[in-house]
């Protein structure tokens, strides 16, 4: 099999803040070789690297704001994010979690952070990730899937090397808890100093490894320090991730969804008459109601 090298090192480019609770980096779509079309299935990646936030007895974040066409993805490193949307789903998503949201034909959401995580403030990590949906799922049901830290499957590498936890797809026979309208794999590596660990995927799958703490090379040489992001080659199948100290590594591979996109603020669908629909629907409230 052939190798996978790296295509590209993109750095942390400034953050800036959604809403007033989440400092994020924009990873995708942020230019040359990482915009939607490249990166599909994977048409948006903010991460909130670690920043700390004060105490507040008024929980930061986001008012409700609508989604249609994709899925969201939030996964907690740390702190603590409460949520809800109009189709009924909400929650908190505490530090390991994943919240799997999928907007398809329209919802209303909002989310902060938690009322008591606010009040004693603390450190915060995050990734939200938009997952594109084909053109034959985007107007389906909304739907919502909690995954909770406990229920999320591991692979326990051999040597002490660490684990890889499979939060959806599979990694050598472990499945990942959540389910996926196209094929794709979302992994946390979480590898001690010195582990490796191996991947593969199939060669046209666009793949991404965002390095959440620690340093990593990747196949032996390419270097990929702490919040920054490595996009693969689609050239080969298999590589090998070592952390030269301890790292938490979220991997992303997914095959392409072979359509036009067509995306506005919060709408991605494949024409700009459905975006035009999109609105309209939006503006006439038939994305339902959620108090603000």
């Amino acid at each position: 099999m052939k190798t996978k090298t790296v295509e590209l090192v993109a750095s942390p480019k400034a953050p800036h803040f959604v809403g007033d609770g989440f400092r994020v980096h924009n990873f995708i779509p942020s230019g040359f070789r990482l915009d939607m079309q490249r990166m599909n299935p994977f048409i948006m990646l903010d991460y909130n690297s670690t920043y700390h936030f004060p105490p507040s007895n008024k929980p930061k974040g986001v008012g409700v704001h609508p989604h249609r066409g994709f899925e969201t993805v939030t996964i907690a490193y740390k702190g603590k994010v409460a949520h809800h949307d109009s189709s009924g789903g909400g929650g908190v998503i505490e530090e390991g979690d994943v919240q799997w949201m999928t907007a398809a034909s329209g919802v209303l959401h909002k989310e902060y952070h938690e009322k008591e995580w606010s009040k004693t403030g603390g450190d915060f990590q995050m990734v939200q990730l938009w997952v594109n949906l084909p053109k034959k799922n985007k107007m389906s049901t909304p739907k919502y899937q909690a995954i909770k830290n406990e229920a999320i499957n591991c692979f326990q590498l051999e040597s002490n090397a660490g684990q890889i936890e499979v939060i959806a797809g599979e990694y050598k026979g472990i499945k990942g808890a959540a389910s996926t309208f196209t094929p794709l794999h979302m992994f946390n590596a979480k590898l001690n100093k010195g582990g490796k660990a191996a991947f593969n995927f199939p060669a046209n799958y666009n793949t991404v490894l965002l390095v959440v703490e620690g340093n990593i090379l990747i196949n032996g040489n390419e270097k990929t320090p702490t919040d920054h992001l490595a996009l693969m080659a689609t050239d080969g199948e298999n590589f090998e991730v070592e952390a030269t100290d301890d790292a938490i590594v979220l991997v992303l591979s997914g095959e392409p969804i072979d359509e036009p996109i067509a995306a506005h603020g919060p709408f991605v669908m494949n024409t700009k008459e459905e975006l035009m629909d999109a609105f309209n629907d939006f503006n006439n409230g038939k994305f339902g109601y959620l108090e603000d």
